[in-house]
């Protein structure tokens, strides 16, 4: 490609943008030819963050997996452990066992992390365009979330909680506290984003009409998330294909009809407002729901042991310690045989799709009957979305690149699992 373009007589030149450039979200490499400031052809270059997650979920037990799918966007791990467990209690035949009081604290955990997530894409676009303001308060209020799930899964990002079958843990003492809390602050503070931006002359120009893609543009490519409701098209698996109850929350589907980078911003500032609108819901849920379980009763499935938070915020229960070690040694037995072996699963394959922040997030497995995925595959969203950006771009000045790139918001994490 280089020596084709030293051959030619005029002004174009190739710009490698990336894989280290912080507004290539990570380690995306944009090829950009250019003539001038102007980009006439724009390709992704992606591979450099691969992990085999897939691959190696081959080779752990289906409790394992969790583990492993987190790691993937990084931003938003709890959307990708539903997505998985949700397809692992679908093999299992458990789908309507799973307690009321699991799913619904799913459905807060991931609303949450929408917040969270958003926040981030909020944060670094503004950030890529000289907004630092938005970008320290961004943060800042994904900060009180990121205490929240501290609080809860015992760790701040990676969580590894949503368990085939349930969660992991109860909510702690004050763990309702905690929540409402969190929720007071973002109230207070998300208005200050639309303060700063909504109406913001040089905000509107920067982001006014860039990264245009019509709704036939979205469909052709496979986009969805709020790029595609920018559009106008109020397509959100939430409602259109209800899982986890979503069907009993009172919310509606944010659209706006610019098609550009700016109507994903909008997009993304209410659905913010609606995710907290479902998160007090779940909140006022879980208050009625003390002591009921959040694991799955079937004690072949139910890994690990309920478990009780100890001063390093882990550990099993002391009462399930005392049993399996002397106590009972069938118990133990079992104990050792589920931890490291695994349960099985029958037979077949199954993918289920949820609305992740960023678009349609599908975990596609296929069992042998062993105790570990024969295959695992994801649909991630920043992958499917990222075929944007040569039509987005071309024809665009390269400042555009960085505004229409962060309008996307992908994760390179997600793309090269």
């Amino acid at each position: 490609m280089a020596d084709l373009q030293a051959e030619r007589g005029d002004e174009r030149i190739v710009v490698n943008m990336g894989p280290q450039h912080p507004s290539t979200h990570g380690v995306l490499r944009l090829i950009l030819e250019m003539e001038g400031e102007s980009v006439l052809e724009a390709r992704c270059g992606i591979g450099y963050l691969h992990t085999g997650i897939e691959k190696n979920m081959e080779v752990r037990t289906w409790t394992q997996g969790v583990t492993f799918c987190t790691r993937m966007d990084y931003l938003t791990p709890l959307f990708q452990e539903v997505a998985y467990c949700l397809s692992v209690e679908r093999l299992l035949g458990i789908t309507e066992d799973v307690p009321e009081k699991a799913t619904v604290m799913r459905v807060l955990l991931m609303e949450l992390n929408r917040i969270s997530s958003h926040l981030v894409a909020i944060a670094t676009g503004g950030m890529e365009i000289g907004a630092l303001t938005v970008m320290t308060i961004g943060f800042r209020d994904r900060e009180m979330i990121l205490d929240a799930f501290e609080l809860i899964t015992g760790l701040r990002m990676n969580h590894a909680f949503i368990r085939p079958g349930g969660v992991a843990n109860d909510l702690p003492d004050n763990g309702i506290a905690k929540l409402r809390d969190t929720v007071a602050w973002l109230k207070k503070h998300l208005p200050e984003y639309a303060a700063l931006c909504n109406e913001n002359p040089i905000f509107k120009g920067r982001l006014g009409g860039v990264g245009h893609l019509d709704l036939s543009g979205c469909m052709a490519l496979g986009i969805t998330g709020p790029v595609l409701r920018s559009t106008g098209y109020g397509w959100d698996l939430r409602k259109q294909q209800p899982y986890c109850g979503y069907e009993t929350y009172d919310f509606e589907v944010p659209t706006w009809d610019t098609a550009d980078a700016y109507g994903r911003f909008r997009v993304r500032q209410e659905e913010m407002w609606q995710s907290l609108r479902i998160v007090e819901q779940c909140i006022d849920r879980l208050e009625r729901m003390e002591g009921e379980p959040v694991m799955v009763a079937d004690a072949k499935i139910a890994w690990p042991a309920q478990m009780s938070i100890g001063p390093d915020g882990m550990g099993n229960s002391n009462e399930h310690i005392k049993h399996i070690m002397s106590q009972s040694m069938e118990a133990l037995i079992h104990h050792f045989k589920l931890v490291t072996e695994g349960f099985r699963v029958p037979p077949g394959q199954a993918y289920v799709p949820i609305e992740s922040p960023k678009g349609e997030l599908g975990a596609h497995l296929v069992s042998d009957g062993g105790t570990r995925p024969y295959r695992a595959h994801f649909r991630d969203p920043s992958f499917n979305n990222l075929q944007a950006v040569p039509i987005m771009c071309e024809g665009s000045m390269i400042s555009d690149v960085v505004v229409a790139v962060a309008s996307i918001d992908p994760v390179m994490g997600g793309v090269d699992r």
